[in-house]
């Protein structure tokens, strides 16, 4: 199966509302980034253990650790959780950024350094989210 029909099946495997919220989201995105690289991670490590929830992710950003290693990772993120959804903008070098920028004006969220978590897109001002999730490309694309 190719990375669409495996972002497709993780979008029909929703319940709703949360299915068409992340299917409204996946779309904006991809016309945000229409040339985005497209990911999608099940969750699962090498040995096939639950790690995570499973994630689509856009765009491209070379992560690069404290001993000299590069890893190549999403730029922007998309992820049900028990709750709702969670947008990740990684990157993003001031973790403080996206809290001060954006906090007060997205809405019913809870955002943090990376992540901007909502239990539905209706509680959200989604055109902030797109703001944000463009401020994040622009601040990893060096």
């Amino acid at each position: 199966m190719n990375i669409r029909e495996q972002i497709n099946q993780y979008i029909n495997s929703q319940p709703e509302p949360k299915r068409s919220d992340i299917e409204i989201l996946h779309k904006r995105i991809l016309q945000l980034l229409p040339n985005g690289k497209l990911w999608f991670l099940d969750g699962k490590d090498e040995k096939g253990n639950v790690v995570s929830n499973p994630n689509i992710g856009y765009g491209l950003l070379t992560i690069k650790y404290a001993g000299g290693k590069t890893r190549d990772f999403y730029q922007i993120g998309i992820s049900a959780n028990t709750i709702g959804i969670s947008v990740y903008i990684m990157g993003i070098e001031d973790k403080k950024y996206l809290p001060a920028t954006y906090g007060k004006t997205i809405g019913n969220a809870s955002v943090t350094g990376y992540c901007i978590k909502f239990k539905n897109l209706k509680d959200i001002n989604i055109d902030i989210l797109e703001v944000a999730i463009v401020d994040g490309v622009k601040q990893t694309n060096c």
